[in-house]
């Protein structure tokens, strides 16, 4: 037989006949001397920069850095942080190192709080969009999540451990968002982020209205943007329906529930009921102070609480409004004229909404964006002279009380998860590089491993190469691998990859 390496190797089985297959013994027989030797590695994910095993979590003393706080505390400069089993312990200087712990000297050394992307489409497999009706209210991003998504370590990178991954803009009410911690190596499971507040995705303007979207996209409902908020009305009415429903029948007696069937469950209607008892939180993609405006009214009338209303590149002029509702607001840092819906859109719009009250982060929708967030922050000092403490607090608190996520993590504070980078300088220069990334304590990301493990492919994808080129000329030419590639992800992707 001719073996992988294109060498010729003895084959000593024998083929038996039927009859003599009752007489092969339970254990195996040794069919050849030959052992395999691969050229490649097998990682998780079986991708680049794929972990052979998972970090381990680490006892640390970061000494002497510049802390960024993202707290009341501001930015403290020669800090020591000490992280035990993935918490911060102590935050104070020239402290003491406890015994078996690991000193990093971080001197002239940034140390910021993980970023947080409150806008993600990283890490999702097959689509972004259930297009197909303009409410879905009961499809989960949870179910889709890709952990070989190599976003999630460039992402890593760029200093982001955090992210919500959001349904896409082609639905009203599109569906239930997941919070992801960016554990590279882990599984799907292990990538959700613990204890984290439900969260779903609503959207306003001209992409859920579908008029302009071609031939395939001008029948389903809504076609106009008052066809949009008699959604909303349609959908909240009927979940109010569901809730009276379910409460008169838990209000019998166990022996009357014996004569009466239960109300039917609805998966739909029971997501849009936890919205209207403040128990999922509503993220709703949104451009015009017109449709902001409708919105905040139509949830005042069903006493509905929005926590974020997201890119919201009109938000400057609806600022007191926004303010007034209690809203958050998670927007693009330059971005304009890409369509009619943000002819108005400024770069100013960060600082004038912040002014007025309004609970300001920046967001990506967009894998190459999310893993330079630091400079998206920075533009606001640039464009409107935000202080460097209120531009990284878009990135890192600000999104976490967006999320309900602000106790455990968005802050170097003692008590919160050891989510935190180390940069070689300012977090918030074009120049500056992270140099290591923690989540929960554990190394994900260490600018030398990266460096060495550059050097490790090159020579995995030479030795490939050569054992390919070394075999025979009726294997050359391998399998051809007809699966998609996946684009990449955003509100308006409207494409399923595997069909």
């Amino acid at each position: 037989m001719i073996t992988s390496h294109g060498t010729k190797a003895g084959i000593t089985a024998k083929r038996l006949s039927h009859s003599a297959h009752k007489n092969i013994p339970d254990t195996p027989t040794k069919i050849s001397n030959f052992e395999p030797v691969y050229a490649g590695r097998l990682t998780q994910p079986n991708v680049a920069f794929g972990r052979q095993s998972l970090p381990m979590q680490q006892q640390l003393h970061i000494r002497n850095a510049t802390v960024w706080t993202s707290s009341t505390k501001g930015i403290l400069p020669n800090t020591d942080v000490i992280i035990e089993q993935g918490k911060i312990t102590q935050i104070g200087q020239q402290l003491r190192t406890p015994t078996g712990f690991v000193q990093i000297d971080a001197k002239g050394q940034h140390l910021t709080p993980g970023f947080i992307d409150e806008h993600s489409h990283i890490a999702i497999n097959g689509g972004v969009n259930e297009g197909s009706d303009a409410i879905s209210a009961e499809v989960k991003i949870g179910d889709v999540i890709n952990p070989d998504d190599i976003a999630i370590y460039r992402s890593l990178a760029g200093g982001v451990t955090t992210a919500q991954l959001l349904h896409g803009s082609a639905n009203p009410i599109g569906g239930q968002a997941q919070l992801i911690k960016l554990r590279w190596g882990e599984n799907a499971s292990g990538l959700k982020f613990a204890n984290a507040p439900g969260t779903i995705k609503f959207a306003l303007g001209e992409n859920v209205k579908q008029s302009n979207w071609g031939d395939k996209y001008t029948r389903r409902f809504p076609q106009t943007r008052m066809g949009v908020e008699a959604t909303f009305r349609h959908a909240f009415t009927q979940a109010q329906d569901y809730l009276q429903r379910w409460q008169t029948y838990q209000t019998l007696s166990p022996q009357q529930q014996q004569f009466q069937a239960s109300p039917k469950l609805n998966y739909r209607l029971q997501a849009l009921g936890e919205i209207l008892q403040n128990q999922r939180d509503i993220h709703i993609h949104s451009y015009v102070q017109s449709e902001i405006l409708m919105f905040l009214k139509l949830a005042q009338s069903f006493n509905i609480q929005v926590s974020t209303f997201t890119h919201v590149l009109e938000g400057y002029k609806v600022a007191q409004e926004l303010a007034a509702h209690g809203a958050g607001a998670s927007t693009f840092s330059d971005w304009w004229a890409y369509k009619f819906e943000v002819y108005d859109a400024i770069p100013q719009n960060t600082c004038l909404m912040q002014r007025h009250g309004v609970l300001t982060s920046i967001n990506s929708d967009d894998d190459e964006m999310q893993r330079r967030l630091n400079q998206e922050a920075a533009k606001s000092m640039m464009y409107c002279d935000m202080s460097p403490q209120d531009a990284l607090a878009m990135i890192t608190i600000n999104p976490a009380k967006q999320l309900g996520i602000e106790a455990q993590v968005g802050s170097i504070e003692i008590g919160k998860q050891a989510d935190l980078v180390l940069w070689d300088q300012s977090p918030l220069s074009v120049y500056s590089k992270t140099l290591s990334v923690w989540v929960d304590g554990r190394q994900y990301f260490d600018r030398k491993a990266n460096q060495q493990e550059t050097m490790a492919l090159i020579k995995e994808r030479q030795a490939l190469i050569q054992k390919i080129l070394a075999s025979p000329q009726n294997r050359r030419d391998g399998e051809t691998d007809n699966r998609p590639t996946e684009p990449r992800w955003q509100c308006d992707t409207h494409y399923d990859a595997w069909h």
